[in-house]
């Protein structure tokens, strides 16, 4: 998908396996203990990630999984799990992140699937009103793991 702004000409699309180093531009890969296990979902075909990039650089990324290994936020051929979505730090609050969303939810339809999940920090509140704008209001779960309190949170699509 194209998207254009003013002078830049923006795109959304899947992440080849051999550029998920690249994914670095976005985010600090090193410092992430899940980064090889996101790998390995990317090459299994359980992860499908998508890139937003500007200009050909990668600015931003939100991904499909199909399994979670969780009832709460997988079942097999009705829900997918909208997973990682981050935007560049200098990138965000321009609209980028809606746009993910709003390109992600199309494609979780294309595949067939009626309902979307994801999981939030109960502290993220950017992110909490983004998702609950798009319609993720279905409280799941709201409890706490060792990383802290978060939701997960359904929307029928």
């Amino acid at each position: 998908m194209k998207i254009f702004h003013k002078q830049n000409t923006c795109t959304i699309e899947p992440l080849k396996l051999e550029d998920y180093h690249k994914c670095s531009n976005i985010w600090n890969m090193k410092a992430q203990p899940l980064a090889e296990k996101w790998r390995e979902e990317i090459a299994s075909g359980n992860r499908l990630v998508f890139i937003y990039k500007i200009n050909g650089r990668f600015i931003g990324e939100g991904a499909l999984v199909f399994d979670a290994g969780d009832p709460d936020y997988t079942i097999p051929g009705k829900r997918v799990y909208f997973s990682r979505m981050i935007v560049k730090k200098e990138y965000r609050n321009r609209g980028i992140g809606s746009e993910i969303l709003t390109f992600l939810i199309e494609k979780a339809k294309e595949m067939n699937y009626s309902e979307m999940t994801i999981g939030v920090d109960k502290n993220n509140e950017n992110a909490l009103h983004l998702y609950r704008k798009f319609g993720f209001t279905e409280v799941l779960f709201d409890g706490a793991d060792e990383d802290g309190e978060y939701f997960k949170l359904m929307k029928r699509i």
